[in-house]
C-alpha cells in the first residue's frame, strides 16, 4: 500500500498559518515564523519548502495514552533531548541527558511535543547548520507561529493520527 500525503500549503492573510489535508480532511495549523523557504538554515525560523517523510514519533505517556496510528510512537522519557547544535556530531540526533551541548528538551513542559512526529529533514543526510528538530508537533494557543516546525491541536493530530505510518510524505508547498 503507497503511504499517503499530507499536504501543508499557505493560508492567506499570514505567513505563518498553513492549511493541512490529507484526503479528505483539511485542518488549520502554524508554521515557522518567517513563513516557509527553499533555503532552510539553523535558526532562521522558516519551515522548509520540500517533502520529507515520517519517520517516527513521541508522545507523553501521562497525558497521552495509546494512540490510533501505524507510525512507530515512542514514549518521552525525562532525559530524551534533540541536539540542535550544528557542529556537535549528534546534530538533528535524539541523545539523553546529561548533555553539554545545545539541545531541546522531549519532555517539554509546554505541551507541544506531547504528540510529536519525527518528520526526515536532515536527518537521513545530515549538513550542518541546515536545520534541526523539524517536526509536525502540538500547536501553542492562538496558532502562534513555530520555530519551522508544522503545528496543529491536539483534537486535529488525534483526526489525522489514523491515516500516517512510516513513510507517509509532509509535503510543503
Amino acid at each position: 500500500m503507497k503511504p499517503s500525503t499530507v499536504v501543508v500549503r499557505p493560508a492567506p492573510g499570514k505567513k505563518s498559518r498553513a492549511i493541512v489535508r490529507i484526503g479528505t480532511i483539511t485542518v488549520p495549523a502554524a508554521i515557522g515564523r518567517s513563513g516557509r523557504t527553499v533555503m532552510k538554515r539553523e535558526g532562521d525560523g522558516a519551515t522548509p519548502i520540500t517533502s520529507m517523510k515520517l519517520l517516527s514519533g513521541f508522545r507523553r505517556g501521562e497525558r497521552n495514552g495509546r494512540l490510533a496510528t501505524a507510525l512507530p510512537i515512542h514514549r518521552i522519557r525525562a532525559d530524551m533531548l534533540w541536539c540542535d547544535q550544528s557542529g556537535n556530531a549528534n546534530y538533528n540526533r535524539l541523545v539523553r541527558a546529561p548533555f553539554g551541548a545545545g539541545h531541546e528538551e522531549m519532555r517539554r513542559s509546554d505541551g507541544l511535543y506531547d504528540i510529536c512526529l519525527v518528520m526526515d529533514w536532515n536527518i537521513s543526510c545530515r549538513a550542518r547548520n541546515r536545520g534541526s528538530a523539524i517536526f509536525f508537533h502540538l500547536i501553542r494557543p492562538g496558532y502562534e507561529p513555530t520555530a519551522g516546525c508544522v503545528a496543529v491541536s491536539l483534537g486535529d493530530m488525534r483526526r489525522l493520527l489514523p491515516h500516517l505510518r512510516k513513510g507517509t510524505i509532509v509535503r510543503v508547498v
